[in-house]
């Protein structure tokens, strides 16, 4: 902490050198500018690990400085100083890349805290700048961030993203259907964090009954309500220094919401039957199946606490959206059963993988874990085979599987169906070929490698067709 270089930008003289010597007490070595426009030339002459900067100055201000300030090589987290009840500002701030904020007049425990994650994200940065550093959970270059794999153009725009605001203490809304990996997207945004080392909670507020909800939320003191026979933290105490994942964050009762929008506006938090508070050091992540804009339409999620979570949002794609993935988490899955299981499956069929990627899967990467789980076990040290899925598999949804029938095999006039060609007898070979691919193609909202998938042929070859039914219509 002795090393870490901390910069402290504020224009009124005596609160300058009062925030630089309270600083420097803590261990910090530190130096300080009257404004923005000075502020940048120490940064770029000094290179802080930390700049502590207020909001409203002469020349350059706040914003423009953490503005600047982004566009450096060398990372910088920015904390920012705004007057008491500037929210929108401080959110402002955090959507343009400050590691956090902190209001007017100052509380020093939490700048501590705050002072102490930024040093030591500094820390980490440095450290995996370094030669010869494992960087299997970073996205760049790879197709894994933490336990989350893929590499569709989907997949590394989350890695992106992730990689992006991990390192920030910004509040991150996650949102996604039900199995996409919601979780696995906050437990990353934990992993390359500062905070990292410290606990990650999560919690489902779905799955709490709104009796018990604020209680483990917040705690309780001995006798707060009947059957309180002791005192217990909450979560967020639990989560103290760490990360805290408030899951299917619509589901929680408004009451519920009133006092967790207060605790994350404030930083403290008051156990039920207590009369004082605690300030709390956690980073916030939420997490929705439900679009949150209908569900604040439909007063299911405070507008307010949507826009307070809502710093940064995170839409997990279904599986179905980026299908060409399927090969490569099935693989991982298949590595991971084998060590839960003490199994020894070698992977899986060409068929099989076809059939996989080819699913529509409703219950998205969870659906996925759940077949690869049970056909590993009934494999045991067998290649994975169409033979190994559940016997019910093929009477389940399957995303636009393009079937083929003749008018003469019709028992009665139907409209045409979506995903069905249609082909009437005496259509040439050639012809038929054609719809069979152009439908496809349209089904897959122009993907040409899951359309190529799909049909059975290559990349190329479906490239190839194309061109050949370009020049034709030429």
């Amino acid at each position: 902490m002795a090393q870490t270089k901390v910069l402290i930008v504020e224009d009124e003289q005596n609160a300058r050198a009062g925030l630089a010597e309270l600083v420097a007490g803590w261990g910090y070595r530190t130096e300080t500018a009257a404004d923005g426009a000075a502020g940048l030339e120490m940064v770029q002459r000094w290179s802080p690990a930390v700049v502590v900067t207020d909001l409203m100055m002469p020349r350059m201000d706040g914003l423009q400085l953490l503005d600047r300030i982004s566009e450096l090589a060398e990372p910088v987290a920015v904390i920012m100083v705004t007057a008491h009840g500037a929210i929108d500002s401080a959110v402002h701030a955090m959507r343009m890349g400050a590691f956090d904020y902190i209001q007017k007049p100052i509380d020093t425990g939490r700048l501590r805290a705050i002072l102490k994650n930024a040093s030591e994200q500094a820390t980490a940065s440095s450290e995996a700048s370094a030669p010869g550093e494992n960087s299997s959970t970073m996205a760049g270059g790879t197709d894994q961030v933490g336990a989350l794999l893929g590499s569709s153009p989907a997949m590394h725009t989350i890695f992106r993203t992730i990689e992006r605001i991990a390192p920030t203490n910004v509040s991150v809304l996650i949102t996604g259907e039900s199995g996409t990996g919601k979780e696995l997207a906050a437990r990353a945004l934990h992993l390359l964090s500062g905070r990292r080392n410290k606990p990650f909670v999560a919690v489902n507020c779905a799955a709490i009954p709104e009796t018990l909800i604020e209680s483990e939320i917040f705690g309780h003191e001995r006798g707060a309500f009947t059957g309180a026979q002791e005192r217990r933290a909450g979560c967020f105490e639990l989560a103290e220094e760490g990360t805290l994942l408030l899951d299917e964050i619509g589901e929680m009762p408004a009451a519920t919401q009133t006092k967790l929008l207060r605790v994350l506006e404030d930083r403290r938090v008051r156990r039920l039957g207590a009369r004082e508070e605690i300030p709390v050091n956690v980073r916030v992540i939420a997490a929705t199946n439900r679009d949150p804009v209908t569900a604040v339409a439909a007063g299911l999620l405070r507008s307010d606490l949507y826009y307070r979570l809502n710093v940064f949002h995170l839409q997990m794609p279904a599986l179905r959206e980026h299908a060409e993935d399927i090969p490569t988490i099935a693989a991982g899955m298949v590595a991971e059963m084998n060590t839960r299981h003490g199994t020894t499956v070698p992977g899986i069929s060409t068929q099989l993988l076809g059939r996989l990627v080819r699913y529509s899967w409703p219950g998205n990467a969870r659906e996925l874990r759940n077949t690869i789980e049970r056909a590993v076990i009934m494999a045991g040290s067998e290649r994975l085979t169409m033979a190994h899925l559940p016997l019910n598999f093929d009477e389940e949804p399957v995303a636009s599987v393009p079937a083929v029938t003749t008018s003469a095999a019709a028992a009665a006039p139907a409209a045409p169906r979506s995903g069905i060609v249609e082909v009437s007898v005496g259509t040439t070979v050639d012809a038929a070929e054609k719809q069979l691919i152009l439908k496809t193609l349209e089904s897959t909202g122009n993907n040409k490698t899951r359309a190529a998938e799909i049909l059975g042929i290559s990349s190329k070859t479906l490239q190839n067709k194309l061109k050949e039914y370009a020049g034709t219509a030429a």
